[in-house]
C-alpha cells in the first residue's frame, strides 16, 4: 500500500494574498529558532479561544469584544505562519501537517462561530448557519484536493485573511452600535449579515460542487494522472 501523500497544488487568489505572502516571508526568518510549526498551530487555537471568550463575555461588558479583536490577530499569526515556517525551514510533514492543520482549523472555526452565536449580538441559530456554510466549503476544498489535486484557499477573491478582517470590522461595529439597532422580523442587522454570509457559503458550495463534478466528468475518471 502506497502511503505517500500526493502533491497538492495550493491555489490562493484572494485580494491580500501577495501582500500577505510578502509579510509571512519577512516574518519567517525572524522567528526565534525554538519556535516550531506546531507551536504556531497551537497559538492559532489559543487565538480562537480568545475570540470565543471575548464574544461570550460581552454579555457582561461590551469591552470584552476587544479581546475578540486581539484573538483574531493571534489567530491569524498562528494559523498563517505554521505552514509558512515549515516550508521556509524545509521541515514539512505533508501528511501530519495537512491533518493537524486542518483539524485545528475546524476546531478554531467552531470556537469563533460558536462564540459569535453566544454573544448578545447574533442569534445562535443564525451563527450555526454560517458555521454550516463554512464547514461545507471546507469539505469541498478537502474533497477537491483528493480528486483533482488542488487545494483552493480562496473563493470569489476572498480567503481566511479577508474573512478575519470582515469579522474584526463586525466586532468593532458591535461595540459601537450593538445596543442601538432596529430589528427586522426579530433579527438585528448583525444577524442578517451573518445569516446572509452563511447562506452565501452554502450556495457557493452547491455551485462549486457542480463545477468540480463537471470537470471530473470531462477529464475522465483518472484525469491526467492515471489510477492511484
Amino acid at each position: 500500500m502506497d502511503r505517500s501523500a500526493k502533491p497538492i497544488m495550493r491555489i490562493q487568489e484572494n485580494l491580500l494574498a501577495k501582500a500577505e505572502r510578502r509579510l509571512l516571508n519577512w516574518l519567517c526568518p525572524r522567528l526565534p529558532a525554538w519556535t516550531k510549526p506546531d507551536h504556531l498551530t497551537s497559538l492559532g487555537i489559543v487565538g480562537a479561544a480568545l475570540i470565543f471568550i471575548g464574544f461570550s463575555a460581552s454579555h457582561a461588558d461590551r469591552n470584552w469584544l476587544w479581546l475578540s479583536v486581539a484573538g483574531f490577530l493571534v489567530h491569524w499569526f498562528g494559523d498563517s505562519l505554521d505552514g509558512s515556517l515549515a516550508r521556509f525551514r524545509k521541515i514539512e510533514r505533508p501528511r501530519f501537517g495537512y491533518f493537524i492543520d486542518h483539524s485545528a482549523d475546524g476546531l478554531g472555526t467552531l470556537l469563533i462561530v460558536a462564540g459569535l452565536g453566544l454573544s448578545p449580538f447574533v442569534e445562535l441559530e443564525v451563527a450555526m448557519i454560517a458555521l454550516a456554510g463554512y464547514l461545507l466549503m471546507s469539505i469541498h476544498a478537502f474533497l477537491a484536493a483528493r480528486v483533482v489535486g488542488e487545494l483552493k484557499l480562496s473563493y470569489v477573491a476572498a480567503g481566511p485573511t479577508e474573512l478575519r478582517i470582515l469579522l474584526i470590522g463586525l466586532t468593532v461595529a458591535m461595540y459601537l452600535w450593538g445596543g442601538h439597532l432596529p430589528l427586522f422580523l426579530g433579527y438585528n442587522p448583525f444577524d442578517l449579515i451573518v445569516g446572509a454570509a452563511g447562506f452565501g457559503l452554502i450556495l457557493l458550495f452547491i455551485v462549486q460542487t457542480m463545477v468540480t463534478a463537471r470537470r471530473i466528468a470531462l477529464e475522465g475518471e483518472w484525469g491526467d494522472t492515471g489510477p492511484a
